[in-house]
């Protein structure tokens, strides 16, 4: 689903506090019984707390090369990704900056291709290090990096009093005065129990109308993708279905997509992919009525020759196995 030609102002999540949303790339590097750290420093939100390395994506970027880019910014290490490792989102209040931030976080597995650990001066880490994992037991971690390391919490992010209700993408414009927007969603290879896939066939007016396409969309302030994916599973297809693995991730810019905004928009799509399995399929309904879902239906596999498919739903077919 595309929201988008919904209506979303901001609303206040904690007094003054403004909803923000960003997506980053981060990496879990270890190197024998050592894990790569970073500290911000007093020039970031969270000053003196440790986290993996990484950062926000820039538009356009694809998240590979935001983790291999911000890990030598960082640190002076080169890495080379290896895998994908989780895709997780939080929520935390920053009140000294008015905000709130909604990150969707991507991490990675990576190797060390060599470099040096260097600091870093008036930057918003300054810190790098090389940490046993009963070393980082005694810092203060992010969150997201005690659970990417199996540890417990050792800092407190502070949570928000409440969640907004923003449209999943907000365009505004950019530095060229084209509007641009950054989206992340997450979509579903579902299958049932006759392996039959399900697939949804885009509306007339959006990116791809006509074309069929994988069950899923932008995920909501606050929401996990998991959970979102779930809630579109039944928004645009009527099925109740169980995630079983993440399958990876891929990044997609069209620098002036049209829709039914009706006017270009810079677009920059970060989507995961899930294998979805359901085990008592129906006939699928279209609860979403009026949505960029115009159909949905059960193919068997050797249907989707046939099928004018997205170029996004061949690459996932392919990865789990279908195509």
């Amino acid at each position: 689903m595309r929201p988008g030609q919904k209506a979303g102002q901001f609303t206040d999540v904690t007094p003054a506090l403004q909803p923000l949303r960003r997506i980053a790339a981060y990496c879990v590097c270890a190197d024998g019984d050592q894990v790569l750290l970073v500290r911000a420093s007093a020039k970031s939100g969270t000053p003196g707390v440790w986290s993996l390395p990484g950062g926000a994506v820039d538009h356009g970027e694809n998240p590979v090369d935001t983790v291999v880019r911000e890990t030598a910014a960082e640190t002076g290490v080169s890495v080379a990704v290896a895998g994908l490792r989780d895709v997780l989102a939080d929520m935390r209040a920053l009140p000294a900056r008015g905000l709130t931030i909604h990150t969707d976080r991507l991490i990675y597995e990576v190797t060390v291709r060599g470099g040096a650990l260097r600091d870093r001066v008036g930057q918003p880490t300054d810190l790098a290090r090389w940490v046993t994992l009963d070393e980082a037991k005694e810092l203060p971690l992010r969150r997201f990096t005690a659970d990417a390391l199996g540890l417990p919490d050792a800092a407190s992010d502070i949570r928000p009093d409440g969640v907004p209700e923003l449209p999943s993408f907000f365009a505004v414009p950019g530095p060229d005065g084209l509007h641009r927007a950054q989206r992340f969603a997450a979509y579903a290879v579902c299958t049932d129990r006759r392996n039959r896939v399900l697939l949804t066939r885009i509306a007339e007016g959006y990116p791809g109308g006509g074309s069929w396409h994988l069950p899923g969309g932008g995920t909501d302030f606050g929401e996990q993708p998991g959970v979102a994916l779930i809630r579109e599973l039944v928004e645009e297809t009527g099925q109740e279905g169980r995630i079983v693995e993440l399958l990876g991730v891929a990044s997609h810019r069209d620098a002036a997509q049209l829709g039914p905004e009706g006017y270009p928009i810079d677009w920059h799509g970060v989507r995961a992919f899930y294998r979805v399995q359901v085990a008592r399929s129906s006939r699928p309904v279209i609860h979403d009525v009026g949505g960029s879902t115009a159909e949905a239906r059960w193919f068997d596999p050797d249907e989707l020759d046939e099928l004018p498919l997205t170029e996004v739903t061949e690459e996932a077919l392919r990865g789990a196995g279908l195509r």
